[in-house]
């Protein structure tokens, strides 16, 4: 370990901390994840319908865009393995509620308290991993920790379905919130501490605040938030109710669609991590977000006749390798001093962005009698609308950081790195 708490000695301890950020984002993502294979036991359960299940998604992602903004103003005060530890502890204690919740409301407002806390935890993670590693480096780190998502539906989603099998749709939250316990036990452990950033003179955060909202690769950098989730997630809350009530899907297979796509995305988001090092993330963008067209085109606006695993798998296939060159890209924009305020920031867009789609989607679909879902087409054409924008608006922040700024010493990785 090297004097300076944000540097170590060389790629062992870079690595290290890279795995750790991957475990961390595997539980958060699980978390947030649960609630959309769960919905039809959770209509059961709550008694509510399936058109409206969106909303307790919805529910999380607003508190997680709230915290998100109040993120702006705290996080960079604080050494960051403190700050993640903190948040993975309310995490886990909004999770447990959310087991033993009693009905549509109280869940609804677990998943609020849950989110408070996940939103930040993820602006960490992130901001962890830029402090970390250097930029010739960042698509690969980001191909492993976009990997914990993969790692959330190959291990968490299908062994949450079968919990829930097995016990009640209570027993996944209470698996789901030991698990953000142990994440946040091995990072206080294994983390070296993570506060260089507060040496010097503390800035006024409005001014820094409004200093960084200004710069146009940052404002580049949140529309392509914002458009990437809304493609994703008026569709992601539907699924598991879309193939089992439309697709007659049988409820005890939907394990394995997460199980196989997960699998699938978790060795392609570490191939484009590398194609992305190579090339350029809007490269590994415009052919996952081909894939992904066709694949919502085919499996929710058309009904074309192909296995469900097989178009399930494609779309769990784009949606990573979109991820790794969405998070590499916008990884790259803010400073150094600004990567926790940035994280925030982005987790506010983000988290907002999917719970508009989320509740856009309750509004627009319409529960049929046999329990299907009427009106996907609909929602099928609005995502791949917004999915192509995706690359170009990828393309514009690359050229405005190109143009704006040359690589500081710092991202560059001509100074000691982890």
């Amino acid at each position: 370990m090297s004097s300076d708490p944000e540097t170590v000695s060389g790629p062992p301890e870079e690595r290290r901390i890279v795995l750790l950020m991957a475990a961390v984002q595997f539980a958060n993502v699980l978390d947030f994840m649960m609630v959309n294979p769960l919905g039809p036991r959770l209509a059961q359960a709550l008694n509510v319908g399936a058109s409206d299940l969106p909303s307790i998604m919805g529910s999380y992602t607003a508190a997680a865009s709230v915290s998100g903004v109040l993120g702006l103003f705290f996080l960079d005060r604080f050494d960051r393995r403190k700050a993640l530890v903190f948040t993975l502890v309310g995490l886990a204690v909004g999770t447990l509620l959310g087991g033993l919740a009693t009905s549509f409301t109280t869940l609804t407002l677990t998943r609020v308290l849950a989110g408070c806390f996940g939103g930040p935890a993820t602006s960490l993670t992130m901001a962890i991993l830029s402090d970390t590693v250097p930029v010739q480096r960042r698509g690969r780190a980001m191909g492993v920790v976009m990997g914990g998502f993969a790692a959330a539906s190959v291990f968490g989603v299908p062994a949450g379905l079968w919990l829930a099998t097995f016990g009640s749709w209570r027993t996944p939250f209470f698996a789901v919130a030991a698990s953000i316990a142990v994440a946040a036990f091995f990072a206080m452990r294994l983390l070296p501490p993570l506060d260089a950033h507060l040496a010097g003179p503390r800035p006024n955060v409005l001014r820094g605040l409004l200093t960084m909202a200004s710069t146009r690769a940052v404002q580049l950098s949140m529309l392509l938030t914002s458009v990437t989730m809304m493609s994703g997630f008026i569709l992601i809350p539907n699924i598991a109710t879309f193939a089992e009530f439309n697709l007659h899907f049988p409820a005890n297979h939907l394990g394995w669609m997460y199980l196989l796509g997960g699998i699938a995305s978790l060795i392609t988001t570490r191939v484009a991590g590398r194609l992305i090092d190579i090339g350029t993330p809007t490269q590994v963008s415009m052919g996952a977000t081909v894939v992904l067209g066709l694949v919502v085109w085919a499996w929710f606006a058309e009904g074309i006749a192909l296995p469900v695993l097989v178009l399930s798998t494609a779309f769990f296939i784009a949606m990573g390798a979109r991820g790794v060159a969405f998070n590499t890209t916008n990884s790259k924009v803010p400073l150094p001093e600004q990567r926790a305020r940035f994280q925030s920031a982005q987790s506010a867009v983000q988290h907002a962005a999917a719970a508009l789609a989320a509740f856009a989607s309750s509004k627009i679909l319409a529960e049929r009698p046999d329990g299907g879902l009427a009106h996907m087409d609909r929602i099928a054409y609005l995502s791949i609308g917004l999915s192509l924008l995706v690359p170009i608006i990828m393309l514009l922040v690359e050229r405005e950081l190109r143009r704006s700024r040359q690589a500081t010493p710092l991202e560059a990785g001509a100074t000691t790195t982890v």
